[in-house]
C-alpha cells in the first residue's frame, strides 16, 4: 500500500463539546480511499471504529454492526494506515505505563500518530453515548447517557490517535482510542485497558487535513469559552 502522511479530520472536539452533534458528511463521501479511523455518528449515535478496511458502528446496546455508508458524521479521523513500526508486549501493563513506554517509543510527541494495538487484553473499560435528540445538550451532560462496559480476558483491537499537546480542542491530546472485540461484537470509546500479550503498530501522521463544518450550527456554536480541559475529561471519561 502506498504511503499517505494526512490525517483526515472531520471537525474538532470543542464543536462537540459545544453539541454541534449533525452534519451534512456522509461516511460515503470520505471514506474512499482511507481504511482506518475512529468517529462519532450524527445524534452521538455510537462509536465509529475502522481497520483493514472494515469500518464498524458500536452502539450504547453494545452491539457492533457493520458502517452504513449513508450515515453522517460530526466529528471523525481517518487515514490510510501503513504501520512503519511493529512491537510487541508481552506482560501486562495498565494503560498508563504502557501510554508512557509506547510515547517513548515514538519518533516525536510533537506530531499525530495512527495507533493499532491487537491481542489480550486482561480488561477494555468502554462507554458508548445513547443517542440524543434536539434540542441538543453539550456533550459534558450527553455522558451522563452513556453505557459502560468492561470486557475481561478479551481479544480484540484497539483503534486510534495520538496527538500532540498542541492540538487538544482539535482533537484529543494524547491516546484517543475506540475498541472492538475479535469477533466484531461489541466494544465502544475506550477510557481503561490493561494490555496481556499484545502487538502494537503504529505510523507518523504529520500532514492534518482539517475539514470545518458549514452549517449554521457549527457557525453559530459559542467555541471560545469553554474549559477544554475539564470538559474533555468528563467527555473522554
Amino acid at each position: 500500500m502506498q504511503h499517505d502522511d494526512t490525517l483526515l479530520q472531520i471537525s474538532t472536539m470543542m464543536a462537540l463539546l459545544d453539541g454541534v452533534f449533525e452534519s451534512e458528511t456522509r461516511y460515503e463521501s470520505i471514506l474512499p480511499g482511507y481504511d482506518f479511523g475512529i468517529g462519532t455518528f450524527d445524534h452521538l449515535d455510537g462509536e465509529m471504529i475502522g481497520f483493514d478496511g472494515s469500518f464498524y458502528q458500536l452502539r450504547s446496546d453494545g452491539s457492533a454492526r457493520p458502517l452504513d455508508l449513508k450515515t453522517t458524521t460530526p466529528f471523525c479521523s481517518l487515514t490510510r494506515f501503513v504501520p512503519e513500526q511493529s512491537l510487541s508486549v508481552k506482560q501486562t501493563m495498565s494503560k498508563a505505563d504502557f501510554e508512557h513506554w509506547l510515547s517513548e517509543q515514538l519518533g516525536t510527541i510533537n506530531s499525530f500518530y495512527a495507533v493499532r494495538i491487537e491481542g489480550r487484553f486482561s480488561e477494555v473499560k468502554t462507554r458508548t453515548v445513547a443517542r440524543q435528540e434536539k434540542p441538543f445538550r453539550p456533550i459534558t451532560e450527553a455522558v451522563a447517557t452513556q453505557s459502560a462496559r468492561t470486557f475481561e480476558h478479551i481479544d480484540g483491537t484497539l483503534a486510534g490517535y495520538f496527538t500532540p499537546r498542541f492540538g487538544h480542542g482539535i482533537a484529543v491530546a494524547g491516546y484517543h482510542l475506540h475498541f472492538i472485540d475479535q469477533e466484531r461484537s461489541g466494544g465502544g470509546h475506550v477510557f481503561d485497558y490493561t494490555v496481556q500479550d499484545v502487538t502494537v503498530t503504529f505510523e507518523e501522521k504529520p500532514k492534518l487535513d482539517l475539514r470545518l463544518p458549514t452549517t449554521a450550527a457549527y457557525r453559530t456554536a459559542d467555541l471560545e469559552s469553554h474549559d477544554i480541559e475539564k470538559e474533555i475529561q468528563i467527555a473522554e471519561g
